[in-house]
């Protein structure tokens, strides 16, 4: 397993990381993802140390906090081996204190997200959400007490504009609080916004990209194909409203053209999807999740090779989409190219 910096801090983390959204499986969104008790969790962690994935990512929102005890569970008795990664801010019930990321709510977050997971610290922190009701410096503030007691090692952020998260840095600097070295961002074949602004910022102020659902919320699996239903048994009957949009034939053009290259290398679908985000600028780890061992041996498989060249355009090519103003200007037109210019190569757009 590669190993990479987490954006420019000194922490280390594999290229795949494991995402434990499946496990607890409790509520609609939740339960339709996956219900992985404590027993089978303790065997997908032992496949996932076995292959060098030793980065662990939950939230307190995942099950109502299911998946946090799940996890703890399954990494008892050798906390020392892996990477635990939490996220708090987004809603756990009704009362005004259940959402967010004020001082109080951090600190009550930080220690029932401890308890749960049965450790005594956190390795990554995330804000699930920015939060405008609480001031940038009382979430750096309370976020500096909780590194300073130990309790937490690094910051990250997840799902922040690109204003939100340099307004979050600025003030890191000018304060002298932490600094995220993390976004945990959608980004995938069929989701590639992260490029448009997110992706230049992560490369200008050292923040590295998490990728969280790196096969476009389950369709890219291979199982959904231009003229077929949707199957039967696919979560997306279920879940389709929770995630990102994608119009049928973008995510047809992009099938089509994975699945040309699936038959040129002799990789799956997924694994090709996922392979294809590794080599992207400011991409830390891609999270991947699976329901049970099969699921995750097969995006084990996403590692150790790469699609050449060719294989790399024709996917670029396919899943391309021209950017929205002020975006477009910078790759379309020469002179803002020569003043900025891109970081990835824009494709042709399809």
């Amino acid at each position: 397993m590669e190993y990479r910096r987490l954006g420019t801090s000194g922490l280390k983390v594999p290229a795949l990381s494991f995402g434990a959204g499946t496990f607890g499986g409790q509520g609609p969104l939740f339960g339709a993802w996956g219900n992985t008790d404590a027993r089978e969790a303790r065997r997908l962690v032992d496949i996932c140390l076995d292959a060098g994935i030793t980065m662990f990512d939950t939230a307190d929102v995942y099950s109502g906090g299911a998946s946090e005890e799940v996890l703890g569970e399954a990494i008892k008795g050798r906390r020392d081996q892996v990477i635990v990664s939490t996220k708090t801010g987004l809603p756990m019930g009704d009362d005004p204190g259940d959402a967010g990321t004020s001082r109080s709510r951090l600190i009550t977050a930080c220690e029932d997200a401890l308890r749960r997971l049965g450790t005594d610290h956190i390795d990554l922190f995330q804000m699930h959400a920015y939060d405008a009701g609480a001031p940038v410096e009382e979430v750096l503030s309370a976020l500096d007490d909780l590194v300073r007691a130990g309790k937490v090692r690094y910051v990250g952020i997840s799902n922040f504009s690109g204003w939100q998260a340099m307004k979050s840095l600025a003030s890191a600097e000018k304060y002298g609080r932490p600094r995220y070295v993390a976004h945990q961002v959608y980004y995938s074949l069929i989701g590639r916004d992260y490029e448009w602004e997110l992706m230049p910022l992560g490369l200008d102020q050292g923040l590295g990209a998490l990728v969280w659902s790196p096969l476009g919320w389950g369709r890219l699996t291979g199982k959904i194909r231009r003229g077929r239903p949707l199957p039967a048994n696919s979560r997306l009957h279920h879940t389709a409203d929770y995630g990102p949009p994608v119009e049928d034939e973008h995510l047809y053009r992009v099938v089509d053209a994975l699945v040309e290259v699936a038959q040129e290398t002799g990789r799956s679908i997924p694994q090709i999807a996922i392979n294809w985000l590794l080599q992207r600028p400011t991409v830390s780890s891609v999270i991947i999740g699976a329901r049970d061992e099969n699921q995750l041996r097969q995006n084990l498989g996403a590692v150790g090779w790469t699609l050449t060249p060719d294989q790399t355009a024709k996917l670029d090519t396919a899943s391309g989409r021209t950017a929205p103003y002020p975006y477009f200007p910078y790759h379309r037109q020469e002179g803002f190219a020569r003043l900025n210019p891109p970081v990835v190569a824009p494709p042709p757009a399809a």
